[in-house]
């Protein structure tokens, strides 16, 4: 009988979580934020919606966190004649034993990339609710618990809208954040080409930091980091304020506010802090609020975004004073 390993200290959790950082870095360059704020939802026990334009890295930015950490990996290409039980699995006649057996589906994995969430029918994309909410699948009404951990690293292309189906409000509450890479810089984008020419191989060989036991460690160590009062009722305030908004049509929900909190102590913990302050709030805030925001319908033709109305609450919701902690 194996035993869990000891819960690492903070300083410990942060030391292994820049590891992880660093060992990404080798695949991904000059998107250290982006990748700091994916490993928070991960640490977090949370799934990232990475929404950016093709070629960007999001693929094996997902295949670079699997590596690093350990976990299983699988990938679901979504397109528009993918059904549900592609994803769950299905029971399939073994016509040796006579009887139904499951054949698992991508979904039994420790990190999954969800690639081209968008183009797949909202019925398929349902079958991610349960998986991503309640960690189980549910099908021909029996019930299979996921892996643990288990988390969804979805992919989603912001330009192209022949074919695809908008993600409903639902699915995107169910995102800890919602992340983009963005292009790289003239000299980052040369480092990715001289890397490649050095290396003489497509594939970029890392190490595992971790495994799926260190990485549970490493979350139960983030669930120890202190939220003060005032903190608390900050990121209500914030998640209040995006309701508010003269702009929106709906705000976050408290699942928005619970988020900020999940995150912040995350970011908190790879700061080598076990207490969070605003400015660990702020740094998230923008992942975790922008895509629980959506704009009225009259303002889709103008730069107001999810984006600028967080930036809005930012400046509008006073910052509560960070106190002294031993």
């Amino acid at each position: 009988m194996t035993t869990a390993p000891e819960a690492p200290t903070i300083e410990e959790a942060s030391a292994i979580a820049g590891r992880v950082l660093d060992e990404v870095g080798k695949a991904i360059v000059g998107k250290q934020e982006a990748l700091r704020l994916v490993l928070c939802a991960i640490l977090a026990k949370g799934h990232v919606l990475l929404e950016d334009y093709p070629g960007l890295g999001k693929t094996l930015a997902a295949r670079s966190f699997a590596r690093a950490l350990g976990l299983d990996f699988a990938r679901a290409q979504f397109t528009p004649d993918l059904l549900p039980s592609d994803l769950t699995g299905s029971f399939l006649y073994n016509q040796r034993t006579g009887e139904f057996e499951f054949r698992r589906g991508p979904l039994f994995t420790g990190l999954l990339l969800a690639d081209e969430i968008n183009r797949t029918p909202p019925k398929t994309q349902s079958a991610l609710l349960e998986a991503m909410q309640e960690r189980q699948v549910t099908v021909e009404g029996e019930t299979f618990p996921l892996a643990e951990p288990f988390h969804v690293l979805a992919t989603a292309n912001p330009i192209e809208y022949e074919g695809t189906y908008p993600l409903p409000e639902a699915q995107l509450d169910r995102f800890l954040l919602r992340v983009g890479f963005g292009y790289p810089a003239a000299h980052e984008e040369y480092d990715v080409i001289a890397r490649r020419v050095a290396r003489r191989q497509e594939e970029v060989d890392l190490e595992p930091v971790t495994d799926p036991a260190g990485l549970r460690a490493v979350q139960a160590a983030v669930e120890t980091v202190r939220v003060d009062e005032s903190i608390g009722h900050y990121c209500v305030a914030l998640a209040a304020a995006t309701r508010d908004h003269r702009d929106t049509l709906t705000g976050a929900s408290p699942r928005g506010s619970l988020g900020l909190v999940l995150t912040a102590r995350a970011f908190a913990a790879l700061r080598s802090r076990d207490y969070v302050i605003p400015e660990d709030v702020k740094a998230v805030a923008r992942a975790v609020l922008s895509h629980r925001v959506t704009v009225r319908p009259e303002l889709w033709m103008t730069q107001t975004t999810g984006r600028s109305i967080v930036d809005a609450v930012l400046v509008q919701v006073p910052t509560p004073a960070t106190l002294e902690h031993p």
